[in-house]
This record gives structure tokens, sequence and C-alpha cells, in this order.
């Protein structure tokens, strides 16, 4: 089942539950669908791949607009930001933990013969394409530093 499909049967369901929280989400996830389908030179029909970055690029607006809310102590702000990213996480594979996404980048590294930071952007394309809906490009970015550095 393509993932717009998937994302009007629980937006049904949200209506039904009357779930504000996850329908807030699920429609700026289908939103965002659409815009990206509608955009000049779209092929009208997203790759699995075109999805996955649109709902990691949702779940991060959420995390960053929390973050910034939390910092500036305004709590009453940044749950609702929380609970809309956990809807929307629910969508993407399971994430990898700190260790896996270490072995792959290491892997990488050894792959392409990297050795200095000159080969950073070349390493994070791969391992970013390979982990794609698995890990953030922060956290891979940050153990690539860690490995070439």
């Amino acid at each position: 089942m393509s993932l717009e499909k998937l994302i009007m049967e629980q937006l049904k369901a949200a209506m039904k539950s009357k779930d504000t929280v996850a329908l807030q989400a699920l429609r700026s996830v289908k939103s965002a669908i659409l815009l990206a389908k509608t955009e000049n030179g779209a092929a009208n029909a997203l790759t699995e791949d075109q999805e996955m970055k649109i709902l990691q690029k949702q779940v991060k607006q959420r995390k960053d607009s929390a973050t910034v809310f939390i910092q500036q102590g305004r709590q009453d702000l940044a749950e609702p930001e929380i609970a809309e990213a956990a809807v929307i996480e629910q969508f993407l594979p399971e994430a990898l933990s700190e260790e896996e996404i270490e072995k792959v980048v290491v892997a990488t590294i050894a792959q392409v013969g990297a050795t200095s930071m000159k080969d950073m952007g070349k390493v994070m394309g791969i391992v970013s394409k390979q982990l794609a809906g698995q890990a953030d490009g922060k956290t891979i970015s940050t153990l690539v530093k860690k490995n070439l550095g």
C-alpha cells in the first residue's frame, strides 16, 4: 500500500476518534505529499525514497520547533510538536541505534578509502542514501567526523 493511501486511512481513523494531534500531523504530511506531487517537473507519483524524505523533513521540523520552544521555556508549545513528530514517525522505518549507524559509517569509510575530512562528502552521500529513513543526517555527520577526524 502506498504511503499516501496509508496516510488517508490513518487520517480517517483520527477523524473518527477525534484525535486532534494525529489529525493535524497527518494533514500536514498529506499536504507535503500533494505539494511534492504537483511541483514543476514532478512525475506525478512519488518514489518510496521521496516519501521517506518528506516524512523525515516533517519529523525534523517538529523536533526543531520543540527544541526552540523548550529553550524559550514554552513547554506548552513544545508538547504538541513532540506528539505530532511521534505520529509521523510511525510511518518511518525503525531508527537504527548509534552503534549500528557507526558500523555502516566505518564500513563505508573503508570501502571508499576515505582518509581525511576532504572525503566527508563522499562518505556522507553513500551512508545517507544507504540509511535513508533509518538515521538522521546530524547523527550520520557526527559519526563521520568522529571516524575521519
